[in-house]
């Protein structure tokens, strides 16, 4: 048996603004830095170690990953960075009040797209801003080839997210954990559903109820030869 450790970045300043963050690469919030720290010490206090560290390419998660570390006295382990842990991309959505956009488009539109898991909100165009192809984050990714112009969402759902997840944790997080090395995972709400719904072979309908909080560890414990969950639990 192995341990898999996911936590969601703590609160954001965009969480605490009630705006769709997305791919923004926002802060963490005084309160969401707090969640990481605590995490941090509840793993420590627990008895934890980790082999290796995977996160997203935003600072949100990043910043949470670095603090747990931290607390723990861990931060010279590897740490590996990957834009397919992203967050979904919200599309048209992304930096708009989530209030103010169900009143625009309707609470039950806006539900849609949120909570579906393959309705996406509405697209951006490529002459967007706010579209990563435009970003200069993303354009050195695409320089260096870990992603390609094509990669750069211009909206998403649940299960795009999940389609670009998958390859990534089978290719370079799987193997880890069947080789028995102790793996965190700091992502977001929607990178680590794509997680919970691969590792518990949960269909799209079940997988849009499940909620992760922000900054509390979730354990699972895995047959380390074909990552079978045997428990799950929150610290």
């Amino acid at each position: 048996m192995v341990k898999l450790v996911l936590i969601r970045h703590g609160q954001s300043e965009w969480n605490l603004k009630n705006l769709f963050t997305g791919w923004t690469d926002v802060e963490l919030s005084e309160q969401g830095v707090k969640e990481a720290h605590e995490a941090g010490k509840l793993l420590k206090e627990k008895g934890y170690h980790f082999d290796m560290a995977f996160s997203s390419v935003l600072k949100r998660a990043n910043h949470t990953m670095d603090y747990v570390l931290e607390e723990m006295g861990e931060t010279s382990i590897p740490k590996f960075y990957t834009w397919r842990l992203n967050e979904r991309h919200y599309g048209a959505l992304q930096g708009l009040n989530k209030a103010e956009s169900a009143e625009k488009w309707g609470a039950e539109q806006v539900h849609i797209w949120r909570r579906s898991a393959d309705v996406p909100p509405l697209p951006l165009t490529r002459d967007d801003p706010r579209w990563p192809g435009n970003q200069e984050k993303y354009k050195e990714l695409i320089a260096n080839g870990e992603m390609t112009i094509d990669d750069c969402p211009l909206t998403e759902c649940l299960i795009d997210t999940a389609n670009r997840v998958k390859p990534y944790f089978d290719a370079h997080i799987a193997p880890e954990i069947k080789a028995g090395k102790k793996v965190l995972i700091a992502a977001h709400g929607n990178s680590l559903r794509s997680i919970v719904m691969m590792l518990e072979h949960l269909t799209p309908e079940q997988i849009i109820s499940v909620e992760i909080p922000t900054g509390k560890p979730l354990v699972y414990e895995l047959d380390e030869k074909d990552l079978t969950v045997l428990n799950k639990y929150y610290l």
